[in-house]
């Protein structure tokens, strides 16, 4: 089984060429990229790294844009991207719920061009909140049909601060989950600590549908929060990812590889489980 970075991040030459101007028009790009040292990657960049650190497959999450225009001209390279490298780079688009019609028929034509999901979501950057349920809803619905995967960042509710850690904490996607429970939803950086909660016989019942990636777990958690979340929630439900560029994937490979997981558990979380939510789940409907 071929290893899949399930969380890594790209961005059209154009997005680069107007990085300043986009950090003062845009919330979330402007908290992730205006200062100058954090990494901006292509497609190409990505394919490089993927070479390089043994990389099969890589999902390429767009990022919160607070209007739908933007959504939709990131979307099309997201999407270009998926068609050049078919079978390693797998797009996941953005839409901007708040849009409400236009998202959802943003949402269906990225997953007819190819989209196997959207994300990554920023609902406090973007201007609305998981718990929004009525506005959510065309765009939960459009998604299940779609067998489209939504995934969206999570933060922790205690701890260190640090650029783009939000206010979206686990009772958030959790409430998202009951009230949708069709729709396949990824929780970022290890859904902000919402695993643990799954040790409460009713929530894990309600995230049976929902899954945890490792993004950025260098800079979050100690290494065995690997065998802790497979534990607590089941280790299919534990997807590897790298938050490329912001860290190197060869280096979270390594931090992964040195969590002293069984050879099982760790051909799951590094492709295994990625394959199979990515067949069984993102088809379009």
């Amino acid at each position: 089984m071929g290893i899949i970075d399930f969380h890594t991040h790209i961005v059209s030459p154009w997005v680069i060429e107007h990085r300043d101007e986009l950090s003062h028009a845009d919330a979330c790009f402007g908290t992730l990229y205006s200062d100058r040292r954090a990494s901006l990657a292509t497609a190409d960049d990505l394919i490089r790294s993927m070479d390089e650190a043994e990389v099969t497959a890589s999902v390429a999450l767009n990022i919160g844009w607070s209007t739908h225009e933007l959504c939709v001209r990131t979307n099309d390279y997201l999407l270009d991207a998926g068609t050049r490298w078919p079978g390693r780079i797998v797009p996941f688009c953005m839409v901007q719920p708040c849009a409400q019609d236009a998202a959802v028929i943003e949402l269906q034509r990225c997953a007819r061009a190819g989209a196997k999901g959207i994300g990554e979501l920023r609902p406090d950057a973007q201007g609305y909140s998981l718990l929004d349920t009525e506005l959510l809803a065309p765009l939960a619905e459009a998604a299940a049909t779609h067998k489209t995967i939504m995934l969206t960042h999570v933060s922790e509710p205690v701890g260190h601060r640090y650029p783009g850690k939000g206010t979206i904490t686990p009772e958030q996607p959790y409430a998202f989950a009951k009230a949708f429970p069709r729709v396949v939803m990824v929780c970022a950086h290890w859904g902000g600590g919402l695993p643990f909660f799954t040790l409460m016989p009713e929530v894990g019942d309600a995230l049976s549908n929902v899954y945890y990636d490792s993004a950025a777990t260098q800079y979050l958690y100690r290494k065995d929060v690997f065998q802790t979340v497979a534990d607590l929630a089941g280790v299919e439900h534990v997807l590897f990812g790298s938050d490329y560029p912001l860290i190197g994937q060869r280096r979270a490979l390594d931090h992964a590889r040195s969590a002293g997981m069984d050879a099982s558990r760790l051909s799951a979380i590094l492709g295994g489980n990625a394959a199979r939510v990515l067949a069984e789940e993102a088809r379009d409907g």
